[in-house]
Formats: C-alpha cells, sequence, structure tokens
C-alpha cells in the first residue's frame, strides 16, 4: 500500500526492453534505498513495481506486457525523472489516502495552467469512468493523491496542484495532450458497484 505522497523525481539511468518485458533501473539515494529490499513493493509514476535488484542506489524493476500497455512506463527513456513513493510502513502517517499502485489506465491532460501560485491541470478520462470520479473525492494521478474537482460527467474533471506539489513530482511539466496515470479511489470503486449491483437486483 502507498500514501499518494510523492517522496521525489528519480533518474532512469537504464531501459531494456525484449518481448513483452522491460527492464529499467533508477538511481534513487541513500534514503530511499534504506532497507530497500530485492522483492519489495515502489510505486514508479503511480504503478507497484517489485524491486528486482539493487546495487548501490541503483535499483531495476522489471515491467510486463500488461502494466506497459495500461500505463505511461511503455515510454521510459535514459534521463527521464520519474516519480517515486515506497511503500507504507507499519505507524506511517498516511497523509494522502490509500493508493494500491493499480493503475486503472490513462488520462490525457485537456488543459494545463496557473492560477496564483496553484497549477491546475483538467483531465480527461473514458466516460464509464467517471462514476467514480466525484467533487471533493480522491484520485491518484501519476502516484500522486490528489483531490477531484470541477467534474464534468462527460469525462473530465481538474486537480490544483500546490507548490509543495509540483516540487516533489513532475505534474507541474505536464502539457495539453501528455499521458498521465490514473488509479481510481477502490473504496469509491467499491461503493459505486455495490449500490449499482443492489439497485439491478431489487429491479430483477
Amino acid at each position: 500500500m502507498f500514501t499518494g505522497i510523492v517522496q521525489g523525481t528519480y533518474e532512469v539511468t537504464s531501459v531494456r526492453s525484449e518481448p513483452d518485458l522491460m527492464t529499467y533501473e533508477i538511481l534513487l539515494d541513500a534514503e530511499r534505498v534504506e532497507r530497500l529490499q530485492p522483492g519489495a513493493s515502489v510505486a514508479i509514476e503511480g504503478v507497484c513495481q517489485t524491486v528486482v535488484a539493487i546495487d548501490g542506489e541503483k535499483v531495476t524493476f522489471d515491467a510486463i506486457r500488461e502494466t506497459l500497455d495500461r500505463t505511461t512506463l511503455d515510454a521510459l527513456k535514459v534521463g527521464q525523472r520519474v516519480a517515486v513513493e515506497r511503500s507504507a510502513r507499519v505507524g506511517d502517517e498516511i497523509g494522502g489516502h490509500e493508493v494500491a499502485g493499480h493503475v486503472k489506465g490513462q488520462g490525457e491532460v485537456m488543459e494545463a495552467r496557473a492560477q496564483g501560485n496553484v497549477r491546475v491541470l483538467r483531465i480527461r478520462v473514458p466516460a464509464d469512468w467517471m462514476k467514480y470520479v466525484l467533487d471533493k473525492g480522491f484520485i491518484a494521478v501519476d502516484g500522486s493523491s490528489l483531490t477531484v474537482c470541477d467534474v464534468e460527467p462527460s469525462g473530465g474533471f481538474a486537480v490544483h496542484l500546490i507548490p509543495e506539489t509540483l516540487r516533489l513530482t513532475r505534474l507541474g511539466e505536464k502539457r495539453v495532450g501528455e499521458p498521465v496515470n490514473i488509479e481510481l479511489d477502490p473504496r469509491t470503486v467499491a461503493i459505486v458497484d455495490t449500490v449499482e449491483r443492489v439497485m439491478e437486483q431489487r429491479r430483477e
């Protein structure tokens, strides 16, 4: 489990592609690799990835075809920086919301603009996801726990990025037309699906 509070961005130092598999390496720092072990889970751009190997502060991950098809990891390049969050430990403060790193798919930035010290992104997602996107609810965008606002039922919503989020993530660099990884709030999904199922049973 993750909290959706990205801990910083780190450089991709190696990318190797094979059929249905991409192996990549990220240069972390001493704090991020402390007590990290192969087999541990780390969120990369909001995608839960398993640590394959550790060499000093260089950490290797594998992304399989399902992950590459569903997320932005397929476009990773050497020199690119990615948002990273270590998995939560028992007793950690949950500053965002519970995030699993199970990305639903990709959204698209429709608008990116400054509003004082805040940057506003408007994001489009498939219309059938919108029943799970509620005004003032939670959503994870590239792994960052954000509050939803200005919902458009046809398939759009906005998020407001404070300076601290802009400092720790790459969301401030996003431009119109760029993809982002979207994870819906699992509690909202469970409630909506349960209510729909019960109502359908009653109709029958």
